[in-house]
């Protein structure tokens, strides 16, 4: 909670200067008692930041959540945005009977990584090059897009809904997680931890 409140009082703090060093006041006028006005973070290409309202995207370019290891290498291979290298960008986790491709990019992404379970996508991250794109930026585009998200500290924002959680985390990297999948994941992990609490509790009733 300290955290949060000390990245909001620095967005407060800290934007306002900028906007004020680069416009000149419209309005010199002292506010009427009872009078309030709406907060707002600046953008590069206006003034205030409208949050949008579209569903949560679950796809980048042509790669999508849910598809397949054949489709996904298939738009790896003619996105120009990706240096694809075919299956020595592809490993097999035996412990996790998953697959994760890793490969780099070009332009504004370093890297991109792709996890599957059963043979499909439900884990895409990118990692942005921050030379060429800033964190402010595409935090700016998403709220744009998909309004406040439902989770803001100073290493990570969150959109999420039922079907999928998007993230920006920092540095700089996006993640789109399919949620049925990650919940499917963490139910199974714990379903374990139980089994290994009875078992080891059996073990020590022997004695």
């Amino acid at each position: 909670m300290k955290q949060r409140t000390f990245f909001f009082l620095a967005i407060l703090i800290i934007f306002p200067v900028l906007v004020f060093s680069q416009t000149p006041p419209q309005n010199t006028q002292a506010p009427s008692p009872g009078e309030t006005f709406d907060v707002f973070i600046p953008s590069r290409t206006g003034p205030s930041i409208t949050p949008g309202s579209e569903p949560l995207s679950r796809s980048f370019r042509n790669l999508v959540l849910g598809m397949s290891l054949d489709d996904l290498k298939a738009e790896l291979a003619d996105d120009g945005l990706f240096e694809f290298r075919g299956d020595r960008d592809v490993s097999f986790l035996p412990a996790k009977e998953e697959n994760l491709v890793e490969t780099t990019g070009l332009s504004f992404i370093r890297r991109a990584f792709f996890q599957l379970r059963e043979g499909q996508v439900f884990i895409m991250a990118f990692s942005l090059d921050t030379r060429r794109i800033d964190h402010y930026s595409v935090f700016v585009s998403l709220v744009k897009k998909y309004g406040e998200p439902v989770s803001l500290n100073p290493n990570e924002s969150v959109w999420e809904n039922e079907e999928t959680r998007i993230s920006l985390e920092r540095p700089l990297t996006i993640k789109y997680i399919d949620m049925t999948v990650f919940k499917g994941i963490i139910g199974e992990s714990r379903a374990e931890e139980t089994r290994e609490v009875f078992l080891r509790q059996g073990f020590l009733n022997e004695f």
